[in-house]
């Protein structure tokens, strides 16, 4: 975080991150410890908290509340001195987009409970796993989030910058506060709407506990970027973050793509073509935990997904492939 950003900050804004985070943490806890009653009470927890799909959710859970964050931090950096009370419309907006994450989940969850009891289990199983690899494949697009943060964060800026500029008009002050709040608003929102819609599959195949699980440990982590970023004013290497949390989801995708081929070969959507010699050569922890099965179809979704990773990794480090600045 620039220099300029390192002000002092009152005590009240000083405890909303850990305010924000035992909120989030509670809400979650009976939004999706309630949805799921059959699984009986929390046990095992250590276990649970150790399996592939809790850490798949984890990692992607912070992956979007890392880039929540910086956009964020992007917005309130320049609110300090007089300016830093501008700095609780945002939150407030963040806030709000929390809730309004929560209301998404609730009728996610309401619409696939309606289509499941309408068609088969396997066919709505294929078809948000397919969800879940599309939104998977747009979070880990480099030259995407390469335009993101010269694009989305730079408009972001701007809009703080024309809205800061009316605020010595007493009748727009509301104008202002609004704006702000809608700032901060559509920063977590966005990266709200991709988790709800991620985690659905996993909700369907393996029941909300270990959803719930996966988010508690992902807010785990991005709740300490939160602090150090926000009350410790600590520089983190963002860049470095964001590529090692890539490199993960790179792994997940992996997992998820072939998990995905053997649902929609279950459901009959894609033909089993199986390799014999590798039938005795891919050893049970591989397909256990990374889903490596020996057919041609689920192989081949995999290298293809290998290959839209890093081609987009390698087009965005590309000098020719950097977005005009804003």
């Amino acid at each position: 975080m620039p220099s300029h950003a390192m002000a002092y900050q009152s005590k009240s804004s000083r405890r909303l991150p850990w305010v924000a985070s035992t909120v989030i943490v509670v809400l979650l806890g009976i939004l999706l410890g309630r949805a799921d009653r059959s699984s009986g009470p929390l046990h095992s927890i250590a276990g649970e908290l150790w399996s592939s799909p809790v850490l798949d959710i984890g990692v992607l859970v912070f992956r979007e509340g890392l880039e929540c964050i910086l956009v964020l931090a992007a917005i309130t950096a320049s609110m300090t001195g007089t300016q830093e009370s501008h700095r609780r419309p945002v939150a407030a907006g963040a806030f709000v987009g929390f809730l309004a994450t929560l209301i998404t989940w609730c009728l996610a969850v309401r619409i696939l409970d309606d289509i499941s009891s309408r068609v088969s289990a396997l066919n709505l199983q294929a078809a948000t796993g397919l969800l879940a690899i599309v939104v998977l494949l747009v979070v880990m697009n480099w030259f995407f989030h390469k335009m993101y943060w010269t694009g989305w964060i730079s408009l972001h800026n701007r809009r703080k910058r024309e809205l800061l500029e009316r605020t010595g008009l007493s009748a727009g002050e509301r104008r202002v506060i609004v704006g702000l709040a809608l700032l901060g608003f559509s920063s977590f929102y966005r990266e709200g709407v991709e988790v709800v819609l991620f985690l659905q599959s996993y909700r369907l195949r393996l029941g909300s506990q270990t959803v719930f699980y996966g988010v508690l440990l992902g807010l785990f982590f991005t709740s300490i970027v939160a602090v150090l970023t926000f009350v410790a004013h600590k520089k983190l290497p963002y860049r470095k973050m964001l590529i090692f949390t890539g490199i993960l989801l790179g792994l997940v995708l992996v997992v998820m793509v072939g998990e995905q081929g053997q649902e929609m070969q279950l459901a009959h959507w894609l033909p089993t073509t199986r390799i014999a010699w590798l039938e005795s050569a891919i050893p049970a922890w591989m397909s256990l935990w990374l889903s490596v099965f020996p057919t041609v179809e689920t192989l081949t979704a995999q290298a293809l997904a290998v290959v839209l990773v890093l081609g987009s990794y390698f087009i965005a480090q590309r000098p020719d492939a950097r977005p005009a600045k804003q």
